[in-house]
Order: structure tokens, then sequence, then C-alpha cells
């Protein structure tokens, strides 16, 4: 994958088209415990209302329904097939924007939103550094930005490599990839990372210290929630979990946004796009993007007048 305005690689992307992470992972798959956990780590974590939010990799909506409290709400993914499921979960008032988009260059202008939350994607990331900053690009000075990510310095890990039974080190700050496009991170790389984009971390959860089928089997999911709720905060200074949550405020300065009000740029060149009917068209460099059936498809460009 090319960015046609600098003609270097794009880092690869997980494509869930065409799946049922819906009903494979989520939904009858016993996985209350993690669901409910998350939803209170991101009322914890994101101010409860403003005017607009994007959700990065809302997938088929399952936590974008706890963003009640924006006027505007960004759904975006990679794959049309989540889309396609966020709008049947959600369903398509004016408050919802679908939009098919690579996080490494988002189609939305500079400033633009005023919170944004990504949990559950940042492991897919292969070049966390350039999507950090792509997601700063679009966040308004002192936005926030709730980022979960999955954590490589969690107790299991450590038991496992201390026993012998896995190679790689949960104290080493490296991303550690154990799958394709599969990516575990220790929370001082995590930190330096969004440092480095421009974002300052205010607040950080430790979450799914109970994650265990065997608990899970025996232990009532109202308990085990209940204690995650105790131990989260835990995660400010000793994040030990598989997962983490962390509030960050964009730091420094944002170009400002479009007089306008445009929202939508070109995400080869940063151009100016015209809707004309159901495409929209770079005023730059001439690319044309479609819009079908609600969902602004910036995945790929349309061939041909």
């Amino acid at each position: 994958m090319l960015n046609d305005a600098s003609k270097t690689p794009l880092p690869p992307v997980c494509d869930y088209e065409g799946s049922n992470y819906r009903t494979d992972f989520w939904e009858g798959q016993g996985r209350d415990y993690e669901d409910r956990t998350e939803r209170i780590a991101l009322r914890r974590l994101l101010p409860p209302s403003g005017r607009r939010v994007v959700h990065l990799g809302a997938g088929f909506g399952r936590m974008t329904t706890g963003l009640g409290g924006y006027d505007q709400v960004i759904v975006l993914d990679y794959s049309r097939t989540m889309l396609r499921e966020a709008q049947q979960f959600l369903g398509t008032g004016d408050r919802y924007i679908f939009v098919a988009a690579n996080v490494y260059t988002l189609p939305l202008v500079d400033g633009c939103c005023d919170a944004a939350v990504m949990e559950r994607v940042i492991h897919h990331l292969a070049d966390v550094p350039a999507a950090l900053r792509e997601i700063r690009r679009v966040l308004a000075p002192n936005a926030a930005f709730v980022l979960e990510f999955a954590s490589k310095r969690h107790f299991k890990a450590m038991v496992r490599y201390w026993l012998g039974r896995q190679d790689w080190s949960p104290f080493d700050r490296a991303p550690v990839e154990f799958v394709e496009l599969n990516f575990d991170f220790h929370p001082a790389y995590m930190a330096r990372c969004l440092q480095d984009a421009g974002f300052e971390t205010r607040r950080r959860l430790a979450l799914s210290y109970f994650r265990s089928g065997f608990l899970k089997r025996w232990v009532p999911v109202s308990l085990l929630v209940g204690l995650d709720r105790l131990v989260q905060p835990t995660g400010q200074i000793a994040p030990y979990s598989p997962s983490v949550f962390t509030l960050n405020t964009a730091a420094g300065d944002t170009p400002p946004a479009a007089p306008d009000g445009a929202l939508f740029r070109c995400p080869d060149c940063g151009g100016t796009l015209r809707r004309e009917h159901d495409v929209m068209s770079c005023e730059g460099c001439g690319a044309r993007w479609a819009i079908r059936d609600g969902i602004y498809d910036f995945k790929e460009k349309l061939t041909g007048g």
C-alpha cells in the first residue's frame, strides 16, 4: 500500500473485511467481563460530553454506545463489513458519520475533533508512532484521547518468562509481535510514543487481571467486574495487567480547522474535497472517493472518470 502524496509504502494493515468478529469473538462468547470492565474504564476516563468524537477502529460499534454525550460521533474503521454492522447496531441517525479509512492516513481535517477513542486496535499496528502522530493531527488542543493497549508486562507473561516457557522478555521495552500484526507493548514504550506524538498522559488504568477462563466459569461475572473496578486505579503506578487504558490530552497547538467547517480532506495529498452527489473529489490531486450506503469510503479510490 502506497501513500500517493509521498510515494512511500504505508505500514501493513490488519483487515477485518468479511469477518464475523461480532459473533465469533463477542456475542455469546463469554466476554461479558471484558465488555463491562472496558465500559467502566471508558466512563472513568473520557469526558462525558463534547462536540465531536472520533472512534478509531470502532468495529461493529460495541463501545461506540458509550459516546452518547457527544453531538457528533465519527465511526471509523478500515473494514466496510464492520461499518455495515455498526450501522445496524447503532442506527444511521445524523449523529453518526461512518467512515472507512486507514488510521495512518486519516481523511479528516486538522483539529476537527475534541475527543478520540481507540481500544483493541493499536495491538494490530506495526508503526505506533506514525499512527499516534496522525491521531494527534486531527485533534484540537487539549482534546482527550482514550487509548487502550495490550501490555507485555503482565503477571502471566512474567511467570512464563521466569519458568522458561516464553522466549521474549516482558521487561524489554521493544514491542513483541507474537502473531503477525499482533503486538504487545511495554507501558514505558507506549508512554514515550504518546509523548513524542504530542500527548500528555493524565491517567492510566489496569484492566483484565481476572481474565481467566477458569475464573469466569466459577466466579460470578458481577463479582469479577467489581474486583476489576477496585483494582483499575492501580494502573497509575503499577500497570501489571494484560490491558491498559490511558487518558491523554493533545498538547501544544494544532493548525486551525477549516474555516468553512469542512470535516474531510484528501487522505492522499491533504487537499480540499468537494462532494458531487455520492463522490468526494480532491481539488488538489484529483483523487475520487465513493459514498456508499451512508459510508464515506476512503479505503480505496475510485478509478476511471
